[in-house]
Formats: C-alpha cells, structure tokens, sequence
C-alpha cells in the first residue's frame, strides 16, 4: 500500500500537481529517508522537461518539527515523574457542544480542541499560522491564490477508520452547505472561492483574491469531522444530533489526543487519553480530563486550596490575597484578546430603541468603564478604547477617534438631543410616550456580574436610563441573541490576533453565519471588508482594519466595557501548567501529576 502511495506522489510531482518540497514533505512523512526521497524527486524531474519552475510556489510554512521545536524552546516542560491520573478543570459555565464546526462558546472549544483536529493553528509563541494539526505544511502559489494542504498520511480517527483528505472536503461541505448552523460559514466563504482532493492527503483551496489571513480565515476556523460518521445527516439537523450534544458518544469521533468519554448535562464533561494517537510523542501523560460544571466561582476557589480541583480561572477580587496566602498555587494573570461588552439589538422590526446612535453612544458615556475596570476587575483589566483588544496586531489606542470616557452630562445631552426627557419626573426618560426602558440578560454563574451588572443599572438609572436586568443559563443568553429576541445582552468574547472583526460586525454576519446578533449594519463598513481581507502589506492592512474599527466604534455598535486580562490557577500537583493569551490548555498534552 505504501509503495503504491510512493507511486502516486512520483506521478503528481511529474505531472506538476505538487512541488519537490511538497514531494519531499509527503514521501518522508509516509516513511520514505530524505536521502531516497530526493533521489526519488530526481528521477522524476529528469524524466518532465516541462516540470513545474519553481518561482510558481511560494512555500511560507514551517515544518511541523520547527513549529514544535520553537514551542519547546518558548516554555520549559519537564519531563514526568509520574504518569496517569485525572486532571479536574472546574468551571462555572456547561459548553454548548462537542460539534467543532458549531461551537460558539470558549468552554465548548476547549473539550473540541482537544478531541478534534484542524488543519492549522495559531503558534502560542507568537499567533503565526504553523501546521499543529492535520496538516504537515502548505505551498502557497505566486499568485496568492492557491493554497496546497499536505496532510499526514498516518492520521487514525479514534474508531480506527483511515483519515483522508474526503474528510477535510466533507468537513467544508458541511461548513459552507446552503442549511449550515456553523457560525463560522460566514467567514470562511468571505475569503475562500472553492477547494477539491487532489489525491488523499492533498486538498487544493482556491482564494477569491490575494490575501494576507487566508490561512486563519479560512482554514484555521474549525476542526475537522469524520465523513463516514456524519455523512448521513443533514447540516440542518447537526444541533439536535447525539454528536453534537454527546448523547451519543459514540458519534463524538475525532483524531486528536484525547477520545470523548461522556457529557451530564450541567455536571461533567470527560474526555480520556488516546493511547493510540497518531503522533505518538504527544500522547498524553494524564489518563483523562473531567470538566466540572459548578455553581460559582467561589466553589473554584475553595476546590483549587484544598485539591478537590486542579485547574480553574481565578477571580479578580480573590488573585491577590490568594497568591499571598496559598503560595503553593501556581497564579498566572495574561494579557488575552477577550473583552466585555454589551450589545442591542439594533434590528427596528424587532425592538426601535437601539437604532439610534445617540442612545447607543449615551449608554457607553454613562458608564465609568475605568472605575470597573479597577472595581470589577481589580486592575486585571483596562478600559476598552476602540475594538481592538491587547493581543491583536491593529492594537493602536492612540489611533481611536472616539474615546467614551465617563461623561454623564455628554450622555444626557445625547438623550435630549434625540427627544428623551423625564418629562413625569420618575427618574426615567420617555419619548412619545415610551420609557427608555429595556430587558438586559447575562449568564449566570459568572463572578464578575454580581459586581459588574448592578454597578451599570445604576450609573444608566443616573442619566434617566431603565435597564431591567436578568441572570439566564448561558445557553439561553445564546439562544436568545441568535434569534434576535433580546434587547440588551452582556457577555465576553475572544478574537484571534490577525484583527479581522467582520464576523461581527459585518451586515451578513448575523446568526447562524455570524457573530452580528445585534445586527449592526453600516455600508462603509462594510466596503472595507473585502479589501481588508485582501491587503497582503501588514502595515497597510493594519491601516484598514484601524479604519473598520473607528467606524464602528464611533457608530457604538457594540459596547465594549473593558480588555480584561485572565487568570488562571493550577494546584501544586500540576507540571508544565503553560495558559497564555494564545491558548489556554494548548500544555495539556504535556500536563503530568504528582502521584495523589
């Protein structure tokens, strides 16, 4: 069979379909030495007159072994003096799924990146695109226009079925299909034209132009599914399906280092390791993983001192006096790219309130956002100035047209400009006979909201503003913002570091394509998205997406309270506990415990 593999790869670089280092990657992976490998590459080339120049490729990825070599030299592992054991990891929230192509929420993406695998991922070193998942690397065309994935020939899905390049086109299809509910189709066919097998571990993707992100818009936004598992059902119906809700775990079929085990419903999710992984030095030293769902963060806190858990997010008020009194307890506060926000729905068919910038900018005005940044976040965090969190490359503060400082009587005269006074002197404006009065949900279970939620219904109740707030389930908060029946959300969301931010505030990114739920629209914005995408110059391509961000940012469109730093605690029995800003339990494979 390998022989035969051989064969074809000799067959494609003659018939110039892949490039000698495309030839090379491919024949060492399934065996071959460098050494026979080039002769191999030789003999074709001598045997094709016509054979590919190689100014048609542009080859600008690392190696798998650079891309962990750098890793290794970045954060100092140690070797384990112990293997097996459960890690337990506790938070306050349940995911939302164990679908890679649906998952919507943070928590959902831990337990899916550690079952599932994509084509490529961010290096937590630096954020650079590099190869750590299915693919071993990738030729890029002079053009910039098309995209070569060579995948490893000794990929196994975790019920022993051979993973093939079908797997990746099916994975797409599905992404992109007419009826998909992936949020990420939106983003993905804004930059990718149309992609084909070339044999099984080649996929060819074509861009729609040029572009600088298309490797992290297009390829590296989900992780890959089983065809033979999900071929059957149609994309419609993916939510409901037991390989979604992990009812049925023998449909939660990956090929990453660990295998699904099991999902109660608001209790636990387990996933275990995979003995038999395909890369065999990252198999993990722990024996399985238990998410805990429990009612708060101070549950986290009292399981973290006494050993009931060993990983869990810290809480900004608690990080101090714990680190000064449990010193034992590995603390790590980072700079992330998430932020807190609120957003209205801005949709006048569904609720007219919000439609109007002046009232939009006014919520922002009324609110001390440094004051909660240093109230709620206990410094772990600073004021949100534009949309760019920390992390990302179009970071620039001093570039931001429109900086809401607290301004309580700028928010007044906004509201009065646009007709709002407390004309019965309850102390809430009306307009035409309406009270400036609107429902706000936000997650339950989440330790900075108990703080955070009653600070902004007050400082809005001191300009005239009735925000009638409520704790839901998280999934609700989803369920409800997708659907567009809110009018008024808190949250957090996370962005990756190419500063790409159409996905939510782009007019066709709205639900289930996007992150638009408000949906914000503007036409300026939206003439910028193209070539946003499109720039390959980082620096000119930094300017646009300044430009994006100012608009929408001067348009209030979402309100961003805070760039807030995480926290995240480890118990003294954990080794090689790495989270960053970049990726949070991207160690875990190299995670080992002391014997209990």
């Amino acid at each position: 069979m390998k022989d035969m593999e051989i064969n074809a790869l000799v067959d494609q670089l003659r018939e110039g379909k892949i490039s000698r280092r495309g030839f090379m990657r491919r024949a060492t992976a399934l065996g071959v030495s460098a050494g026979a490998a080039g002769m191999l590459a030789r003999s074709a080339a001598a045997q094709t007159p016509e054979a590919t120049p190689a100014g048609d490729v542009i080859t600008n990825s690392v190696t798998r072994e650079e891309a962990n070599a750098a890793i290794n030299a970045a954060f100092p592992f140690t070797e384990p003096e112990n293997m097996g054991g459960d890690l337990i990891y506790q938070q306050s929230t349940d995911i939302g799924t164990v679908n890679p192509i649906l998952v919507t929420d943070t928590y959902a993406s831990y337990i899916t990146g550690m079952v599932f695998e994509g084509l490529i991922g961010g290096s937590v070193v630096d954020g650079t695109d590099i190869p750590t998942g299915l693919a071993d690397g990738w030729e890029i065309s002079a053009d910039g226009l098309e995209y070569t994935i060579f995948l490893n020939p000794n990929v196994t899905w975790h019920d022993g079925t051979a993973f093939t390049a079908a797997d990746v086109v099916f994975s797409f299809d599905a992404c992109l299909a007419e009826d998909s509910q992936s949020v990420r189709k939106g983003t993905v066919e804004s930059v990718l034209d149309h992609y084909e097998q070339v044999d099984d571990y080649t996929v060819k993707f074509y861009a729609k132009a040029p572009s600088g992100i298309f490797l992290t818009e297009a390829l590296g936004q989900f992780g890959i599914v089983a065809k033979h598992v999900w071929e059957g059902v149609a994309p419609i119906d993916w939510p409901s399906d037991g390989g979604s809700t992990g009812t049925d775990p023998s449909r939660v079929v990956g090929t990453g280092p660990f295998k699904f085990e099991e999902w109660k419903l608001g209790e636990t999710i387990s996933v275990v390791k995979n003995e038999n992984y395909w890369q065999p030095e990252e198999v993990p030293y722990i024996d399985r993983f238990i998410y805990q769902v429990v009612p708060d963060a101070n549950t986290i806190i009292a399981a973290l001192q006494t050993g009931a858990a060993d990983v869990g997010d810290g809480t900004f008020d608690s990080a101090d006096d714990l680190a000064n009194s449990n010193p034992e307890l590995q603390i790590v506060a980072y700079d992330t790219l998430n932020w807190n926000y609120f957003h209205c729905i801005q949709d006048p068919s569904k609720f007219e309130l919000f439609t109007d910038v002046n009232v939009r900018q006014a919520l922002l005005y009324a609110l001390d956002r440094q004051l909660m940044a240093d109230m709620v976040w206990f410094g772990y965090a600073i004021q949100a100035d534009g949309t760019q969190p920390v992390l990302s490359i179009a970071y620039d503060p001093s570039r931001v047209n429109t900086i809401y400082n607290f301004d309580p009587e700028k928010a007044k005269s906004l509201l009065e400009e646009s007709g709002w006074v407390d004309s019965d002197g309850d102390g809430v404006r009306e307009k035409d006979g309406v009270k400036l009065s609107f429902d706000c949900i936000y997650s339950e279970g989440t330790s900075t909201y108990p703080v955070q939620i009653p600070y902004m219904q007050d400082a809005w109740k001191q300009v005239g503003i009735e925000a009638v707030t409520s704790a839901v389930p998280f999934q609700t908060l989803l369920d409800d913002t997708d659907a567009g029946t809110y009018n008024m959300a808190v949250q957090g969301f996370g962005w990756t570091v190419d500063g790409g931010q159409d996905a939510m505030f782009a007019s066709d990114m709205t639900p289930p394509n996007g992150f638009n739920s408000m949906r914000y629209s503007n036409a300026d914005y939206d003439a910028l998205v193209i070539p946003s995408k499109t720039e390959v110059d980082q620096a000119k391509r930094i300017d646009i997406l300044i430009e994006q961000s100012n608009i929408c940012n001067d348009d209030a469109a979402v309100g961003i309270n805070v760039f807030r730093q995480q926290i995240a605690i480890a118990g003294p029995n954990v080794h090689n506990f790495f989270p960053n800003g970049l990726g949070y339990f991207w160690w875990l494979n190299k995670a080992w415990l002391d014997a209990r």
